[in-house]
């Protein structure tokens, strides 16, 4: 996600009162972001589709018939990032050569300013508009071979557009694919085993996921203490928990000695102000078994030094059981973020291996 020392930065600007926490960290983000430019390679465009900005890659190389295509969501916690980062452009840029295909970056609105469900209308309705046959004939895409993909906050997106898409009449090519690299899948346990060995890990801490989450739904901080101490949820959505429970859904090696906790229940009025972290589109993990068995086949990257990991994890032993076809890749030599924001020279090497990996997949499965 972000520099350490840029979230240090941040950290103590807030607490000087001289500018807002996500702001700082917007303006340094901001700093990343580079035109579009084309190459030898990729034609790159920056156009709108469905009054949402895209970044749009096209590839020069001669095709024998219809390209794939990939809709990409950035990460950023909903809060930061854009497509026209350098690190998303690198790599939507190499996806679209690499593959040969046609690939989005969508530039959904961004948290504080907007909350959810914004973010995910956004991409929502980008994906909806592109999936169109009309649309996909004017880039010459094959309506059988498109795909969602996203890191982080922008994997949830992902996941999350992936299940409404079934249930859309409206929507009649269907996805053949999702990849969902290290995602954020559910906003209800956030004390997971991974949250707890990962607390302070560079990148993404437990406190800066807890700022993502509940800056998503609301700049209230309410919302954000009672999600520090894992008292968000109310207890008339105490059912929801059988969705979470990483006690039944987690490989023993990830349990290690960590003891499932029935979860401590908080108050009512803040689920009725926020209601969007029990919500499908904020949660995916929150499906049904009979809406997960609809699911494409699925990619999913988890790494072992991530809060994020055991989300992955879950969501990936859920879809096996639903029947959905799932390649799980861990990562146990990677931090969070380690295919786009590469943050320490070890990073690299690994980066570099795990975004090959997921080159790999799409190839050989869109």
């Amino acid at each position: 996600m972000i520099h350490v020392q840029c979230q240090a930065e941040a950290e103590v600007t807030e607490y000087l009162g001289l500018q807002n926490y996500m702001e700082v960290l917007t303006l340094i983000t901001n700093t990343e972001y580079v035109m579009p430019m084309s190459d030898e390679n990729v034609t790159v465009t920056d156009t709108e589709f469905n009054n949402t900005t895209v970044r749009l890659y096209l590839p020069r190389k001669a095709s024998d018939g219809l390209r794939r295509a990939v809709v990409y969501f950035h990460g950023g916690g909903w809060c930061l990032g854009q497509a026209g980062m350098k690190s998303y452009d690198r790599l939507t840029r190499r996806t679209s050569d690499m593959l040969n295909a046609v690939v989005v970056s969508v530039n959904y609105r961004l948290a504080p300013k907007y909350h959810f469900p914004i973010q995910f209308e956004d991409v929502y309705s980008v994906t909806k508009f592109f999936l169109q046959s009309s649309v996909l004939s004017q880039y010459g895409v094959d309506p059988d071979r498109v795909g969602v993909a996203g890191d982080s906050a922008g994997g949830n997106l992902a996941a999350a557009v992936a299940q409404q898409l079934l249930e859309d009449p409206e929507v009649k090519n269907k996805l053949k694919i999702q990849a969902l690299l290290y995602p954020a899948l559910q906003a209800l346990d956030l004390n997971l085993p991974s949250y707890r060995e990962n607390e302070n890990k560079p990148i993404l801490s437990k406190s800066l996921i807890i700022r993502f989450w509940s800056g998503y739904f609301t700049s209230d901080l309410s919302l954000r203490e009672a999600m520090t101490s894992n008292r968000h949820v109310p207890v008339e959505s105490s059912h929801l928990f059988q969705f979470v429970n990483w006690s039944n859904l987690l490989p023993e090696e990830m349990k290690k000695d960590h003891v499932y906790v029935s979860p401590t229940y908080g108050s009512s009025e803040l689920a009725q102000k926020y209601p969007g972290f029990l919500d499908l589109r904020a949660s995916p993990l929150l499906a049904n078994d009979a809406q997960l068995q609809k699911l494409p086949r699925t990619y999913i990257l988890t790494c072992q030094h991530d809060v994020l990991r055991d989300d992955g994890f879950m969501y990936a032993r859920r879809l096996q059981r639903a029947g959905v076809p799932v390649t799980h890749d861990h990562a146990k030599d990677a931090f969070h973020g380690a295919i786009t924001f590469v943050s320490f020279p070890a990073e690299l090497a690994v980066g570099h291996r795990l975004f090959n990996r997921y080159i790999e997949w799409l190839n050989e499965n869109l």
